[in-house]
């Protein structure tokens, strides 16, 4: 499994995705997969690599959290989660995405 944690520097929520990611995997008996942390430094890096706004989970290449069309851009990304609006998936929201 490659998962990537797309970001921009000083994205206030990287830390706080990365934490949940690492409960989650623990939570889904995935503990040894390895997160990889890629800083997005330009509007055309953001455009070829599908990041639509910081952070972005990519398991595979594929954006498990994508709300329909987004468009790729250098901003910050806010979830629609169960607990409201947050700058990451919820640790339970992630585990489920795990266990598919």
């Amino acid at each position: 499994m490659d998962v990537k944690v797309l970001y921009f520097e000083g994205c206030p929520n990287r830390q706080v995705a990365s934490e949940r990611l690492r409960q989650a995997f623990q939570r889904a008996g995935r503990g040894e997969v390895e997160v990889t942390l890629q800083e997005v430094q330009t509007e055309e890096e953001a455009a070829w690599m599908g990041f639509t706004g910081s952070p972005t989970i990519l398991i595979d290449g594929w954006d498990p959290f994508a709300e329909g069309p987004m468009t790729p851009s250098l901003s910050c990304r806010i979830y629609r989660t169960s607990a409201g609006p947050q700058g990451s998936p919820t640790v339970e929201e992630l585990e489920a995405v795990l266990r598919r």
